[in-house]
């Protein structure tokens, strides 16, 4: 079987559904997903997380692919082209909201070197944590909010939602994991 077979091969095994096929999938594809994706948004964590969503929005949406003239690549590009747009659009409505968050705090000084925003941050910060929440799967969602919105020990979060005690672990860890990896890291403000 030469390369072009091979390939074939591969997106009509994925396309069909066959979970064997997925990791050879990646394994093909990923370095061009990532390149362009890294090409386009100039942070290696985008990169990664928009690839990742690649695979998963190709995966989800297999059934759709059509064998064409640029092949399975062009439909990866096809993807990718949209989960940069999307990631690029984030990214702006980001940066808007937090400058209007430091528009709307009271007391903030528009100069150099002035005093940390303080409210505007935290406004900032809260909006960065809860729309990075809402992108975690649901039983993830459920156990950080009832653990840091709900003031819940682990094993309370076990008992209320009747997940095992394991169970919720992972969700937390993961979850956490997570959100250290998508959240940008806190800067501890100078005294």
């Amino acid at each position: 079987m030469d390369a072009v077979e091979r390939e074939e091969w591969l997106a009509a095994g994925f396309a069909a559904g066959d979970e064997r096929c997925v990791e050879a999938v990646y394994r093909r594809w990923r370095p061009l997903v990532h390149a362009l994706a890294h090409r386009c948004l100039g942070d290696e964590r985008e990169a990664e997380d928009v690839t990742q969503q690649v695979f998963l929005a190709a995966w989800r949406g297999r059934g759709r692919y059509r064998p064409g003239s640029g092949g399975f690549g062009a439909w990866l590009t096809g993807i990718t082209r949209h989960k940069v747009a999307d990631a690029l659009g984030a990214r702006t409505r980001r940066a808007r909201a937090a400058t209007a968050a430091a528009r709307a705090a009271p007391g903030v000084a528009d100069r150099p070197g002035s005093a940390p925003l303080g409210e505007a941050e935290r406004a900032v910060d809260r909006l960065l944590v809860l729309g990075e929440l809402a992108r975690l799967p649901s039983a993830q969602q459920q156990v950080l909010r009832l653990a840091f919105y709900g003031d819940l020990t682990q094993t309370q979060i076990a008992d209320r939602t009747g997940l095992p005690l394991g169970t919720v672990k992972s969700h937390m860890r993961r979850a956490l994991d997570r959100l250290r990896r998508t959240l940008p890291e806190a800067v501890p403000a100078e005294r």
